[in-house]
């Protein structure tokens, strides 16, 4: 297939350009929202993309245009090869990110500085021990929290992650924006998002609103201040008045940004997501283990991805189990 042609583009015109690379199903840690209680079938080994795999496939995508790699998991640093995966995918054309729960981040950090992997994401869900402890069925807050001022002090674009959920973790939102008083970082409050196992329900949901809402009744309307959205953003993002750092909302529920949407997604088994939502996927790995193409498969993927969250374009759709609950786990698509 000629590099010229735009497999990467669908029918709507968004062209994608970021691709997200779960590594691995399992993790460290056992969230409420993202894995069920039960736990869920691990691919075996043999079914995972090798590191030569991962490279592979990345290196397609970027020969396509993909410009921006976010690797992800399950907990990406769990694998073992991780340094060597990282070192591979540093030798493409690509900013490099990382999504993690930061429960291993200090063993990694001269790994990250040698192939250049800058922006990290650090999934925290609250500020309290016992909390983080409910929510996350593992103590593990004071390392957690002590990794993720270490990779501030290193000099790591760093941003926080925490979905939000109601009767759990919505009376820290301003304990959270608070970080951002003198820490250079951005906190992003992240809608609770329906997938198979996670017990969704609209009730449990803190809606973009509800958080504004406390933040300017905190702060003051007036000390809130909307900041510029960049190109393809998920979130809107705000900051206080004199504050060092910035907070974000991602609104994927209540107001998706599906319009701009620009991001794929390859689970650790080797199936590309056109969207997060959608149960549709596209097998890659066992057609380039027969040594076939795979941009033919990429650009079909592609052009099948609907306008608006994987069709469920009404909050009505959203709410009907039987939409989501064909769609895999959140530790099994990645975050």
């Amino acid at each position: 297939m000629n590099k010229d042609q735009n497999i990467l583009t669908d029918t709507f015109g968004r062209a994608h350009g970021y691709l997200r690379i779960s590594l691995i199903e399992r993790c460290n840690l056992r969230c409420t929202y993202c894995m069920p209680a039960e736990g869920i079938p691990l691919s075996p080994k043999s079914h995972l993309m090798s590191y030569e795999e991962v490279y592979t496939i990345a290196k397609t995508f970027a020969d396509y245009g993909v410009s921006k790699i976010r690797i992800t998991g399950g907990e990406p640093l769990v694998r073992k090869d991780f340094p060597l995966i990282l070192e591979k995918l540093a030798s493409l054309p690509v900013e490099l990110a990382l999504t993690t729960n930061a429960v291993a981040v200090d063993r990694y950090l001269d790994t990250f500085k040698k192939f250049r992997l800058n922006h990290i994401n650090v999934s925290l869900d609250s500020l309290d021990a016992e909390k983080f402890k409910q929510i996350t069925r593992r103590d593990y807050f004071e390392k957690v929290w002590r990794n993720f001022h270490t990779l501030i002090e290193h000099g790591f674009k760093v941003k926080l992650n925490a979905v939000l959920m109601k009767g759990i973790n919505e009376d820290e939102v301003v304990d959270f924006i608070r970080l951002t008083e003198k820490l250079p970082i951005s906190v992003r409050f992240i809608e609770f998002m329906p997938f198979d196992g996670n017990r969704w329900n609209l009730d449990k949901l803190v809606s973009y609103q509800e958080v504004l809402q406390k933040a300017q009744d905190a702060f003051g309307k007036h000390e809130v201040v909307r900041l510029d959205d960049a190109p393809n953003d998920t979130s809107k993002n705000f900051k206080i008045k004199g504050y060092e750092g910035s907070f974000a909302i991602i609104s994927t529920v209540t107001n998706p940004f599906c319009d701009s949407c620009n991001r794929l997604r390859l689970t650790a088994n080797g199936r590309l997501k056109n969207c997060l939502f959608s149960a549709s996927e596209s097998d890659l790995l066992t057609p380039l283990r027969l040594g076939k193409p795979i941009e033919p498969i990429i650009s079909k993927a592609v052009q099948s991805k609907f306008g608006v969250r994987g069709g469920m374009d009404t909050l009505e759709k959203l709410k009907d189990p039987k939409f989501h609950s064909q769609n895999r786990s959140m530790i099994a698509i990645g975050g």
